[in-house]
């Protein structure tokens, strides 16, 4: 089997007609086409429009290629027909031909179009698979991966939550904050994040199989769509439910467009929070020095000793890719032309590598930074002391012209805030050990 050829003229035709570039079609996308093939032999052999011989060989053709048996099957790459047409029949010529091989001495004859595509159009299980291939992926590997790096945010920000330090507003020293009150900002974000993929899960369930052609069902049985949805939920616990309006899932690709946008959100708040560690760790002595990053590689090839924070600029660049991926799809959405969306290789292609960056960059840095992280006492305190914002719980007391002639001593003879207030006696050493108190600050 393993040296086998199973498709047959149209992929090759594809293989031709599209040697563009190196970005095969991913194998989510096989495998969700491959059991939409399964899940319809079933639904078509119910309605006693296949025959169950060729029922059984069409699903265990399916069930080979789920597994991995046939890998090298699929060869073409994501730019070819809008609609995944080339695809979808590299999955029927495959299935039909090892279905045939499968059913042995019975010598059952399968059809690519007739049989493993019946009740179907590129157009419906397409766009289907894509929705399938981003859910299943979402929910095994990206939801875990946000889950996990949300909670080693929480612990740090239980951990952190009495280191008081300086809080920073336009990069320039602003009042006291808690290390920790820092960090939850990140946690709560990510929050609305996973809530943003929650409803996203909800519109990917949705699958317009039947829809056919333009979503009429035209050459379906009118029992195939809830039948097919049926057979799928069996085989993946209840998860999908057949498209409200065919039609429109068909036209468009709008729950993609939805997907990517929330993947956007998430790679935003991680190059914020990427950024401001990166600047919180600068130095060791030079820069912030705030916080320290454990020592995974070594920083340069010429300096020594230098440690660099890696995993910050990871999912600097992991941000960047997924931002970039969101435009191409967002480019790709706008190309909808009347009954079909012929953009979408393109999109799925970007939508999944941005699932498999997040995931993987998110469980790089949890494991390499995140568990490691931790203050230096040292310099905050040091910051914390020399910090001239911490006026602002004076201006309240004294107002705000005289805590500016505070600021100003302060700046002019190089003296604490404390210092310049007791100097110019504005009030007395008791009065700013109590209004000065950090605690009281955050």
């Amino acid at each position: 089997m393993k040296n086998r050829c199973y498709f047959g003229d149209n992929t090759l035709k594809a293989m031709s007609n599209f040697a563009v570039g190196d970005e095969k079609m991913p194998h989510e996308i096989i495998y969700s086409l491959a059991l939409i093939k399964k899940a319809a032999a079933l639904t078509n052999c119910q309605l006693k429009c296949l025959s169950k011989d060729k029922c059984n060989v069409i699903c265990l053709a399916a069930d080979e290629i789920m597994a991995g048996k046939l890998n090298n099957q699929f060869p073409l790459l994501i730019w070819q027909s809008g609609s995944g047409t080339q695809t979808n029949m590299n999955v029927n010529e495959v299935i039909a031909k090892r279905a045939a091989e499968l059913g042995g001495n019975k010598k059952i004859i399968v059809h690519p179009n007739d049989d493993v595509n019946m009740s179907q159009s590129s157009n419906d299980t397409f766009i289907a698979a894509m929705h399938m291939a981003t859910l299943f992926y979402i929910e095994e590997y990206l939801l875990p991966s946000i889950l996990l790096f949300k909670n080693g945010l929480d612990k740090k920000k239980k951990e952190f939550s009495s280191v008081i330090k300086v809080g920073r507003t336009h990069l320039m020293d602003a009042v006291p904050i808690s290390l920790g009150q820092e960090i939850s900002a990140f946690g709560a974000q990510i929050e609305q994040v996973i809530i943003s993929i929650q409803w996203a899960l909800l519109r990917l369930r949705e699958l317009p199989l039947g829809g056919t052609a333009v979503g009429t069902g035209i050459n379906a049985n009118v029992n195939f769509s809830s039948l097919v949805i049926d057979n799928l939920n069996k085989m993946k616990n209840g998860k999908f439910k057949e498209a409200e309006n065919k039609f429109a899932a068909i036209s468009s690709s709008n729950t993609i467009l939805f997907t990517s946008s929330i993947l956007k959100e998430l790679a935003i708040v991680l190059m914020k929070l990427a950024k401001d560690f990166s600047y919180l760790a600068s130095g060791p002595r030079c820069g912030i020095g705030e916080i320290e990053f454990a020592f995974n590689e070594p920083g340069s090839s010429i300096m020594p000793g230098k440690v660099n924070p890696t995993q910050c600029e990871l999912l600097r660049m992991i941000a960047s890719q997924v931002m970039g991926n969101d435009l191409v799809i967002s480019v790709a959405a706008l190309q909808a032309d009347l009954q079909l969306h012929a953009c979408r290789p393109v999109m799925i292609f970007n939508l999944l590598q941005s699932l498999k960056l997040l995931s993987e960059g998110m469980n790089s840095f949890y494991q390499k930074c995140l568990i490691s992280l931790k203050p230096n006492m040292k310099t905050i305190k040091k910051h914390l002391d020399d910090s001239l914002m911490i006026v602002t719980a004076l201006s309240h007391h004294i107002g705000y012209d005289k805590a500016c002639m505070i600021v100003k001593m302060a700046i002019k003879k190089n003296l604490s805030i404390k210092e310049a207030a007791r100097e110019l006696k504005i009030l007395s050493k008791e009065e700013l050990e109590q209004i000065l108190d950090y605690r009281q600050m955050i």
